[in-house]
């Protein structure tokens, strides 16, 4: 089974909210709400697709030094096996807007079960809830 690095951040907010972005119709589980990020490209680091991926889809910059690990969700889809890095961020230059279209949500961690999330992201919540 092809094994899918993709990775994801909590960006924390001064209140202590969590961002979420919804999967856009068109794309697998369209619709969901994730955590922001994407596929690590071949030769990059996690953090430099995250980096990467904050610009593009939200419009911000932040550094490697303001990536914290924080836990990781391994889940086996039909096609594919997700494996995904989970950084916390608190820190970042610019204002988070939405530059694919995608519908985002600050949320409180205690909020995070009544949004409908991959599989995938499910038993990051609790680690998450705890954490925060």
């Amino acid at each position: 089974m092809k094994i899918v690095l993709v990775a994801a951040v909590a960006l924390i907010d001064p209140d202590g909210r969590v961002l979420l972005a919804q999967r856009p119709e068109g794309k697998s589980l369209a619709g969901l709400w994730e955590f922001p990020g994407g596929k690590v490209d071949p030769g990059e680091t996690p953090e430099a697709a995250l980096i990467r991926e904050l610009h593009e889809e939200l419009g911000i910059e932040t550094w490697q030094s303001c990536l914290a690990p924080l836990t990781f969700a391994s889940h086996s889809y039909d096609d594919f096996h997700l494996l995904m890095p989970l950084f916390a961020c608190r820190r970042w230059n610019g204002i988070v807007a939405p530059m694919e279209g995608q519908r985002l949500a600050w949320a409180w961690a205690s909020e995070l079960t009544s949004y409908d999330m991959p599989p995938a992201d499910l038993p990051l919540i609790p680690i998450l809830r705890e954490w925060l």
